[in-house]
């Protein structure tokens, strides 16, 4: 039994550590209006194919990168596109 449960437990680990990974974002980059027009265009698309759209005051700038880190991967975005889209949301943030 207790083989069992450790290869299980063992299995678990290698199927985490080989999940998607997204390059964390560790700041705003882009900052002209139509790089950050093309961020809200890329959010609208890809975020709303599975789920609301989360107001952009939702978070402060540190949740959105915890945020777009787990969820960049999951809409399929390049660096270059989640790095957009965090850019876009931080200039319409209020926090």
């Amino acid at each position: 039994m207790k083989k069992l449960i450790l290869g299980m437990i063992g299995f678990s680990a290698l199927l985490v550590s080989c999940g998607p990974k997204s390059t964390a974002v560790t700041g705003p980059k882009y900052t002209s209006s139509e790089q950050l027009a093309q961020g809200k265009t890329i959010f609208e698309n890809s975020c709303n194919k599975c789920h609301a759209l989360p107001n952009p005051e939702k978070h402060d700038d540190m949740g959105w990168i915890k945020t777009l880190s787990r969820m960049a991967p999951k809409a399929k975005l390049n660096e270059e596109q989640h790095q957009m889209v965090y850019d876009y949301l931080i200039s319409v943030n209020k926090k």
